[in-house]
């Protein structure tokens, strides 16, 4: 899939989505962007995927979750953490959003706050149609 090579050595920028042929995440590379995903989450949900590049399980996650999700910009947004090289990133959002640390993992965040929380086979894209 192409996305994986946007991921692993793309030309993303951390202000632009990773394309391949319509918009799908951001990559979160900045604590910073927290708040940034803060604000965001007042009009939409985002979704958090914390995602390691080592891990087997995790890349089938990701690729599952990547070929369900079918939601627009208007309805939420959805970034991509690669915990390897951001692990201080992940443990913000721990502390910042009282979650436990999981791998991979997926967060819905809404008005600042998190609202739901899964990992490992558990990840779905369909069960974030409640959060649009």
């Amino acid at each position: 899939m192409s996305f994986l090579k946007n991921i692993f050595g793309g030309n993303s920028s951390n202000d632009e989505k990773v394309t391949n042929q319509e918009p799908k995440f951001y990559t979160l590379k900045n604590i910073d962007q927290l708040d940034e995903i803060n604000t965001i989450s007042n009009e939409r949900s985002v979704v958090l995927f914390k995602h390691s590049t080592r891990c087997s399980i995790s890349r089938f996650a990701l690729k599952r979750f990547d070929a369900e999700y079918d939601y627009t910009d208007e309805q939420m947004d959805w970034y991509l953490l690669d915990l390897l090289e951001h692990r201080d990133i992940s443990n913000a959002i721990a502390t910042k959003y009282e979650v436990m640390h999981q791998s991979p993992q997926i967060i819905v965040i809404k008005n600042g706050k998190a609202i739901f929380t899964t990992s490992h086979d558990a990840i779905d894209a369909g069960e974030l149609k409640q959060f649009v």
